[in-house]
């Protein structure tokens, strides 16, 4: 049973699992998406959401901090001085999973991860769709359909 296990430790150590979630978080912060397994995304979002919430305030303690997670100067130079930028006016959700298939091996489920900021092609529908319509029923009609003359039966 697992009666208070907060974390999914994705059949790991925790040594093994730190420099898992810290690879992952460096890859998805240079390269803005991923394709991972659903179980590490969802444990990959709960490692760098606190993380970009912090490169808010740029200050040196927050940027070691984030180094102490990440052991990766370039990333960390990359989330503090663009992705901060971005994210600056959003407050949370700054990751986005999308479920694309399984994997052929072991049929594990795939995703791929991204940035909700950097995807191009939604954000440009966003902005076209921003023009939304109100009416929620059907459009009556003002035109009135003319009684048509009775044709006479044959009886």
């Amino acid at each position: 049973m697992r009666h208070g296990r907060k974390i999914n430790h994705l059949g790991r150590t925790a040594s093994h699992r730190k420099a898992l979630l810290s690879n992952m978080a460096c890859s998805l912060i240079v390269h803005k998406r991923i394709n991972t397994t659903v179980a590490k995304a969802k444990a990959l979002r709960k490692f760098i959401e606190p993380l970009i919430t912090k490169s808010k305030t740029d200050t040196t303690h927050s940027r070691r901090m984030a180094f102490a997670y990440l052991q990766d100067k370039e990333a960390v130079r990359i989330l503090f001085d663009e992705i901060a930028r971005k994210v600056a006016d959003r407050p949370g959700g700054y990751t986005r999973i999308l479920k694309t298939d399984f994997r052929l091996g072991d049929n594990a489920e795939m995703c791929m991860m991204e940035l909700v900021d950097y995807n191009s092609v939604m954000l440009a529908t966003q902005k076209a769709g921003t023009a939304k319509k109100t009416r929620r029923g059907r459009k009556k009609s003002t035109t009135t359909v003319e009684s048509v003359p009775e044709t006479p039966t044959a009886e």
